[in-house]
């Protein structure tokens, strides 16, 4: 129970008597002596005297008080409902004399809540960062402080004033910040009363910072791009962090496109393959655009979409009789120049023709046809050629309709040679499915050998020639002396005419019909193997004679 306001006035004056008046031969003693008590919590106090003649004891407190206990010379009262700092007063009597004695009783609380305010998403390096923190509660607030920290780096201390508390602190960001966390810390220090040192910690909050240069990406891009053709686009920055957070978006007008990125320090580059599709031509734009920290940076260029047909390069007789009339045309797409050998066509989009009389000097005559499109200030070349092949008016076969091939008058460099596609059968036995080497042995009429020129010189410029049934070239070489030509062993002999697979000895073949026709300057034979096979149906040794 509370005093009444007398008793109060009563105490007060007896405090205030000077010490002979109060003849306190024997001390009033309250324990505990200036406690520290937890907010909320009970307290029990002892008032005691050594006084023999002592009377009305009593203890006087703002809390709820509770007697517990009394007898001669002591008294004791629970206490309860701390929430502040207060004082209690013991008094009684000795002899007559009032005695007194005071007791401080200091009550501590934990605060409430320790919060440090959220941090930006993302935080630029170089400029400052506010750290703010809000403490509820807590006291006494004499020895409670606000503490924040930067992991275990201490980066500010306040003292906690006003209710409720609110501390800041500012940083430079960099780096180094990426990543780290951040806290806020009481400390409530009760050593000097006993205790000891008592924290809490807020929750702590990671920092991420980042680094986009003011520059917008290079965008490396082709200027034209033709429909159904592909090419890379490149779109490079340097100086982002991290890196590794950036993101980026290559975009062709409405297409997006699947780039591969890689990273390599601070630097970013990102590749992929435009294709355009649509067939639509005209313009586009090509975006890249590189995203971090909710900021971007942003690279565009145009390109022009174009289609571009032909040129197609045709001849009437790809191979020609002496004396027969070969046309060749060249045409092409819209807007197409063309040129073919010289004769430009009469406006952009026209075909070009040339006509001509088939004759010796044209055999293995190339044609070639050039086209040109204007798109956009640039300027497309595209090529085709095609070759000639004239055959001459010679004696011919029965079973071979085919005409015997013209050659050069003036022996010069030997013709091309193409031994694709060679395989050979043998009795009995399926078609080999890869090309093998065959080995003939020939002779020409006349006992002349192939490989050698003017009897009795051998000048090794012989050159074999290989068609297939459609008189297209399949080998041709140029052996020298042992008559070997482009993986193909030829020799030229006797009257005999062999066959060897690879690993299996000679056999005599049937005895084609062997017909030779000669020139000025050359001289043909013509080998067929009598038989269907996969393999080659005639073989024609050019020689050039001196």
């Amino acid at each position: 129970m509370a005093p009444s306001g007398a008793c109060w006035i009563l105490l007060l004056c007896g405090c205030l008597l000077p010490p002979g008046v109060q003849g306190q031969e024997f001390p009033l003693r309250v324990e505990p002596r200036d406690p520290v008590l937890r907010a909320g919590a009970s307290l029990l106090v002892n008032c005691s005297t050594d006084c023999p003649d002592s009377d009305l004891i009593t203890l006087e407190t703002l809390l709820s008080k509770e007697l517990v206990g009394q007898g001669q010379g002591w008294v004791a009262f629970l206490l309860s409902g701390a929430s502040d700092d207060s004082q209690v007063l013991c008094s009684g009597y000795c002899n007559g004399s009032q005695m007194t004695s005071t007791s401080h009783i200091t009550v501590y609380e934990f605060p409430d809540s320790v919060e440090l305010a959220p941090l930006p998403p993302w935080q630029p390096v170089g400029e400052d960062l506010t750290l703010r923190c809000r403490v509820v509660g807590g006291q006494p607030r004499a020895r409670l402080s606000v503490l924040l920290l930067r992991g275990e780096e201490e980066l500010s201390r306040q003292p906690a004033l006003g209710e409720p508390v609110e501390v800041t602190a500012t940083v430079q960001a960099d780096r180094s910040d990426h990543g780290a966390n951040f806290s806020c810390v009481t400390e409530l220090d009760l050593r000097p009363l006993g205790l000891e040192l008592f924290k809490n910690v807020s929750a702590p909050r990671q920092l991420r910072t980042f680094v986009l240069p003011l520059t917008p990406p290079s965008l490396a891009v082709f200027p034209l791009l033709e429909v159904g053709t592909s090419w890379p686009v490149v779109c490079h920055l340097s100086g982002l962090f991290p890196a590794f957070a950036a993101q980026v978006r290559l975009a062709l007008g409405d297409q997006m496109l699947n780039p591969q990125v890689t990273r390599d320090g601070d630097a970013l580059n990102a590749t992929a393959i435009v294709t355009e599709r649509s067939g639509h031509e005209g313009a586009r734009e090509v975006v890249c655009s590189v995203t971090l920290a909710g900021r971007s940076r942003e690279a565009r260029k145009n390109v022009t979409v174009y289609s571009f047909l032909g040129p197609f390069l045709n001849l009437s007789e790809p191979i020609a009789t002496e004396g027969s009339s070969v046309t060749v045309t060249c045409t092409a797409g819209a807007r197409v120049q063309l040129v073919l050998d010289g004769v430009r066509a009469a406006a952009p989009g026209q075909p070009v023709h040339l006509q001509l009389n088939a004759t010796e000097r044209d055999d293995g005559r190339s044609f070639s046809c050039g086209a040109t499109l204007q798109v956009d200030g640039h300027v497309v070349h595209r090529n085709r050629s095609a070759r000639l092949r004239v055959l001459s008016r010679g004696v011919e076969r029965k079973d071979d309709p085919r005409p015997a091939l013209r050659g050069s008058r003036q022996p010069g460099p030997p013709a091309e040679v193409f031994a694709r596609g060679l395989q050979a059968r043998g009795a009995g036995r399926r078609p080999v499915p890869r090309p093998v080497k065959l080995q003939w042995h020939v002779s020409l009429p006349g006992g002349q050998p192939a490989g050698h020129g003017h009897p009795g010189r051998g000048d090794g410029r012989s050159r074999y020639e290989l068609l297939d049934r459609q008189h297209r070239p399949r080998s041709a070489g140029h052996p020298g002396p042992g008559g070997r030509c482009s993986g193909l062993p030829v020799h030229l002999r006797g009257a005999e005419t062999e066959r060897k697979l690879p690993g299996e000895a000679a056999r005599p073949l049937a005895a084609p019909p062997v017909h030779a026709a000669r020139g000025r300057g050359w001289r043909t034979a013509v080998l067929s193997r009598g038989q269907k096979s996969a393999g080659p149906s005639a073989v024609y040794p050019r020689v050039p004679y001196q």
